[in-house]
């Protein structure tokens, strides 16, 4: 039965069933006495619920954004699409306040349909695979339910990826773009981006880890920079430096005491874009310089060097990457 009590603000009633607890006060008892009854019943139903039946999509993309999310690398980025997914138009037609139990994989093809109308196939695959695992992690560690619906929901098809390779005309006409020239020295955010990206173009690194690499991480012919090797966890990996990239370095000796180039990833990437659109050149961004690198690399090194040297686990991963022209392996063929 739930507790009334008189109190200087009116009528408190208390209820409590089966672990749960709840109060409130109301200006009369019967009011107090007539909702401490109803929530009370309230309680008891959900007490006697499963927890398929008790929670929604929308409750475990909330506990998902703040139990697994944080642990992420991406953790900021995720928790933005998570909050776009629980309103606007990234969520609509998202069955998001069904029962879990109830949730069918029908309930999602509406859904992905129109996202594959508003926006490009790869931000729906990566919208789907963000729900799939909201909801194995329902199903694995919340047991929460039995199975993910959305397993049996086909996935629109992947993108081809991208075979950009940047010319050497390209180069030349961005290093210039950028106000680079050997042996010049660094006085300019957009001198310190040339840098960048011709340390990318000897290297294959990544924008992220051409930003983030430190001078106490530089050695005398490789350097070393943050690697992700799981979901959540990230070691050093070494990078073998050419004699080419070694001297990009040493060209920016004095620009900034801890990073080597001196500027943000964001910024990298945002500044890059914005000397190619004055250069009047398109068609190819600051990552296409890993695509280039691998080609131009590989003429030089076999596959396990070329998969150590880029840091990929899978030799596979250098199909991706490596897109000479059927002309430059019929030029090497004629060479033989």
């Amino acid at each position: 039965m739930p507790s009334i009590q008189k109190t200087a603000k009116g009528w408190r009633v208390q209820v409590f069933v089966k672990g749960s607890r709840d109060s409130a006060t109301f200006r009369t008892k019967p009011e107090a006495s007539a909702w401490g009854l109803q929530r009370e019943a309230q309680l008891r139903e959900l007490s006697e619920m499963t927890d398929a039946e008790r929670y929604t999509l929308r409750d475990a993309l909330a506990r998902y954004a703040d139990e697994v999310t944080p642990h992420k690398r991406g953790a900021a980025k995720e928790r933005v699409r998570i909050d776009a997914m629980c309103r606007g138009e990234v969520g609509e037609l998202l069955p998001l306040d069904v029962r879990l139990c109830d949730l069918a994989p029908d309930d999602f093809r509406p859904w992905r349909d129109k996202r594959v109308r508003q926006v490009e196939t790869s931000t729906v695959l990566r919208d789907m695979g963000l729900l799939s695992s909201v909801l194995t992690t329902a199903r694995r560690e919340w047991r929460w339910i039995a199975e993910n619906p959305l397993s049996d929901v086909r996935r629109p098809k992947a993108p081809d990826h991208r075979e950009v390779i940047i010319t050497p005309s390209q180069v030349r006409q961005m290093l210039r773009a950028l106000a680079w020239h050997p042996g010049c020295r660094i006085a300019s955010v957009r001198q310190a981006v040339a840098g960048a990206f011709l340390m990318a173009l000897r290297s294959g690194m990544r924008a992220g880890e051409v930003a983030g690499l430190r001078w106490d991480r530089v050695h005398a012919d490789y350097c070393q920079t943050p690697h992700k090797t799981g979901r959540t966890t990230a070691s050093l990996r070494s990078v073998p430096l050419s004699r080419q990239a070694l001297r990009v370095i040493e060209q920016m000796r004095g620009w900034d005491d801890v990073l080597v180039f001196g500027v943000a990833a964001p910024s990298l990437d945002a500044m890059f874009r914005k000397y190619r659109n004055r250069a009047g050149l398109s068609g190819f961004t600051f990552h296409d310089s890993r695509h280039t690198a691998a080609t131009m690399l590989a003429r030089r090194l076999d596959v396990m060097d070329l998969c150590k040297a880029f840091g990929w686990a899978n030799p596979r991963q250098a199909m991706t990457y490596y897109n000479p022209s059927a002309s430059d392996i019929a030029g090497r063929l004629a060479r033989r």
